[in-house]
């Protein structure tokens, strides 16, 4: 991951390339922040613009396609890729954020979610940070 370019401590965006990584840490083990991550069931709890989901699996893998509801109407996605901490998609066709948690080493209990937004989407970053928030307090939460 390369975070030479911009790094802005107060807001935990950090430009990776072609994207910024807006992220935010977790007080919970890594494998129960990756897990919900990938839950498509709680999306919606989560995210400020998902208000529904209908997908082939529950837990995203590569090749997971379905629809999500954002600003009142229905979408189609597809997971272009994922692993046990990390997914990519496409929405309506497009590439859009991806999603991964990092490790703090030596550190069980606490994990850094992030949100890969393309520079051309910077706008939304504050949707991200909002919707990192939601989703640490769901996570911290399930213990």
């Amino acid at each position: 991951m390369d975070t030479t370019a911009a790094h802005d401590t107060r807001t935990g965006v950090v430009r990776e390339g072609a994207r910024l990584a807006v992220g935010r840490d977790v007080d919970a083990p890594v494998e129960r922040t990756a897990t919900a991550l990938r839950d498509t069931r709680r999306w919606p709890e989560w995210s400020p613009s998902v208000r529904g989901v209908e997908s082939t699996d529950r837990y995203v893998e590569t090749g997971t396609a379905g629809r999500v509801r954002v600003a009142c109407r229905w979408v189609s996605f597809r997971v272009t890729a994922a692993t046990r901490l990390r997914w990519d998609w496409r929405v309506a066709g497009v590439p859009a954020t991806g999603h991964r948690v990092d490790r703090y080493p030596r550190e069980s209990g606490r994990c850094r979610a992030v949100i890969e937004v393309p520079l051309v989407a910077a706008p939304y970053v504050p949707i991200c940070r909002r919707a990192l928030d939601r989703f640490a307090a769901l996570v911290e939460g399930a213990e």
